[in-house]
């Protein structure tokens, strides 16, 4: 029986596209099916941030930001903690992926034209020893032009090829099965969907027009992870976490379901490290949402006074930016699926980003003038947009009316949950604080710490000041969700990007990448994420898949 491709790729986000893009250039003739229709075309690369992680940049050097790959390592080894027999490939990816980040990465987007906005975040600062969790310098890179911009060159790149006669893009095809021919995973069958017009990210009908049977020697899973859904978030919520939340908001459309991840394991595929996951606690309802449930998460600066439900301060380090994980677990502890952020306007026009394509559109557009209006404004627009519209935010002049807020918006009027007087005594003397030089309070000194980089001084950290000062503007509380986002588990995989079976060999003709493959290896993150990783794990692993498959077949 005739093949109808050399490999069919499934999943048409950003390791797809970068799987596919290197199967073009080695001349593989390539079908790339996609359960969405082509509007979707690069799935949720699309809607982020643009976040790298990069290793000694030249943008670091610029911001006197002495980096290096052995403390990139011990970095990426502190955070992951990987602890478990299933980490030997995980492990090898994670090595392999420092050495990228610090090698190779940076000029191969150069060369195809991706540029970065100079200034460096600083994300995940960790806040314990130096071999612990957290980046010990800042390497969060955005992308000019954030997702956008990433996906721009695969996306050419797979057009130039289908435009050669080289990739058949085929949308509306859901998967439901691989099975094999002579021992080897050939075929991919399934439904054909009805056409859908909804714009990027609504969701799509799931009428069934047809059936389809697809061909090739080789199979890049490349469908993604679970975080559209909830159930499955749930089922594989980590022990070590406790009962999962009642309430969770998405950073994903819903077709981000997992359904994948359970037909490749049913064709003999080892899937590992199911409960590891990356989920955000600064989730805020998206007031004009594009999926259902849609979140948003703030990219916090360091002032805001982070408390859980009942208005007590998170203990030490889990300050705004430091610990993602840590305060998860702390959330889940404290009987509460939400906390909060308490400021004031000077702080939320200086200190908050929120993550995403669309909250961003001068880096998006590309636009300086954006950018230099963004710094010279009191409130950037998609903030004060959230501030005037999110249903999780409270703005009033004074404590009291800000209490009297907080508790209407949790249903806690009538019982209050968090008492006026109490928090007022530990915004005072977080406040009193602030003019001691000699402060024992840890999250001033780490304001104070973060000033020092002229990236934060800059654009992300405001100068120290009382909360309660009047002249810094009305005081605002924002309350936080538990934010739905990445599978860190994944499909096993080793170097070549091969998936493994239970035995530890692998699957005949079936390579995964991206987070379908937990970003390399089946979680190259273990069990945290520096940030940054996200995108760059789905580039990397979908180049190493598709230059591996393309040496494979004939």
């Amino acid at each position: 029986m005739a093949y109808d491709a050399d490999v069919i790729v499934i999943g048409a986000g950003l390791a797809g596209l970068a799987a596919t893009a290197e199967l073009v250039d080695a001349g593989r003739r390539v079908i790339l099916v996609d359960q969405e229709p082509e509007q979707s075309l690069g799935g949720q690369a699309h809607w982020s941030f643009g976040g790298l992680f990069f290793v000694n940049s030249p943008e670091q050097r610029r911001m006197r930001i002495k980096d290096s790959h052995a403390l990139a390592l011990q970095d990426w080894m502190g955070t992951a903690a990987f602890d478990r027999p299933e980490d030997h490939w995980p492990r090898k990816w994670a090595e392999a992926y420092v050495d990228f980040a610090a090698g190779e990465k940076r000029p191969w987007l150069h060369g195809q034209g991706v540029r970065f906005f100079p200034v460096v975040g600083w994300a995940e600062r960790g806040g314990y020893d130096a071999q612990g969790h957290g980046n010990s310098v800042p390497r969060f890179h955005i992308t000019w032009g954030t997702g956008p911009g990433l996906l721009a060159p695969f996306v050419r790149r797979v057009r130039d090829g289908a435009a050669r006669g080289l990739v058949q893009l085929k949308f509306r095809h859901r998967v439901t099965g691989l099975s094999r021919s002579a021992g080897t995973v050939d075929t991919v069958t399934g439904e054909v969907l009805e056409p859908s017009a909804v714009e990027r990210g609504k969701a799509s009908g799931r009428a069934v027009a047809g059936s389809f049977e697809l061909r090739a020697q080789a199979v890049i899973v490349t469908s993604g992870g679970i975080g559209g859904n909830h159930d499955l978030v749930r089922a594989n919520w980590p022990e070590r976490l406790g009962t999962p939340p009642r309430k969770m908001i998405s950073g994903v459309p819903a077709h981000v379901d997992g359904r994948m991840l359970g037909i490749t394991e049913d064709a003999g595929a080892r899937l590992i490290n199911r409960d590891r996951m990356w989920h955000y606690t600064e989730g805020i309802e998206n007031w004009n949402p594009i999926w259902e449930r849609h979140g948003i998460r703030i990219l916090p600066g360091p002032s805001s006074l982070w408390l859980d439900a009942r208005g007590r301060r998170l203990p030490v380090p889990l300050f705004p930016g430091f610990d993602t994980l840590g305060t998860l677990d702390h959330i889940m502890k404290t009987g509460y699926d939400y906390t909060w952020f308490v400021l004031n306007q000077r702080v939320i026009g200086k200190e908050f980003t929120l993550s995403g394509s669309e909250q961003n559109p001068d880096l998006t557009g590309k636009s300086v003038r954006g950018v230099i209006d963004r710094a010279r404004s009191e409130v950037p627009g998609p903030v004060k947009a959230f501030m005037d519209h999110g249903v999780d935010f409270v703005v009033e002049k004074d404590l009291g009316a800000l209490v009297r807020g907080m508790n209407a918006l949790t249903g806690d009027s009538a019982d209050p949950l968090i008492d006026e007087e109490e928090l007022h005594r530990t915004i005072a003397a977080r406040d009193r604080e602030i003019a001691n030089p000699f402060t024992k309070d840890l999250q001033v000194t780490a304001v104070r710490g973060a000033r020092k980089f002229l990236g934060d001084r800059l654009i992300r950290a405001a100068t120290p000041h009382r909360l309660l000062d009047p002249k810094a503007g009305p005081l605002i509380a924002v309350r936080l969700n538990i934010l739905t986002r990445k599978t860190l588990g994944g499909l096993e995989t080793d170097l070549s990007s091969r998936v493994l079976t239970e035995g530890g060999e692998p699957l005949p003709g079936v390579y995964a990448a991206g987070e379908a493959a937990g970003f390399g290896g089946g979680g190259v993150h273990g069990y945290r994420s520096l940030e940054g990783t996200f995108l760059g794990g789905c580039l990397f692993s979908g180049r190493t898949a598709g230059r591996a498959a393309a040496r494979a077949v004939n």
